[in-house]
């Protein structure tokens, strides 16, 4: 095995991230593509990704264009807010806060 055969470690932000209400799912995945599902719909959107900092470009099979932001472990893709699946910050059913 040479260097080159070495695995490097996947991006930190390679995995899968949700909206507060599960709707919407997206994997990053680590050879750079990604896989968007909403709702019942599996593979709604898929493409690669590219990061750059915090910076996330998509660019989809069809070949439409996005951005996404990551700020303090949110992703802020576009108008979506996402999660990494099982942060604690996700909002939960019948834990709000009463007055």
């Amino acid at each position: 095995m040479t260097s080159n055969d070495t695995p490097r470690d996947p991006h930190p932000y390679v995995g899968m991230w949700v909206t507060a209400d599960g709707f919407i799912r997206q994997e990053l995945l680590p050879n750079g593509r990604y896989d968007e599902a909403r709702g019942q719909r599996r593979s709604a959107y898929t493409g690669r990704y590219t990061v750059s900092g915090d910076h996330v470009d998509y660019v989809d099979d069809t070949g439409f264009t996005a951005t996404g932001d990551v700020r303090d472990g949110v992703l802020f893709h576009e108008h979506l807010v996402l999660y990494r699946e099982g942060d604690h910050r996700i909002p939960r059913e019948g834990t709000g806060s009463r007055d």
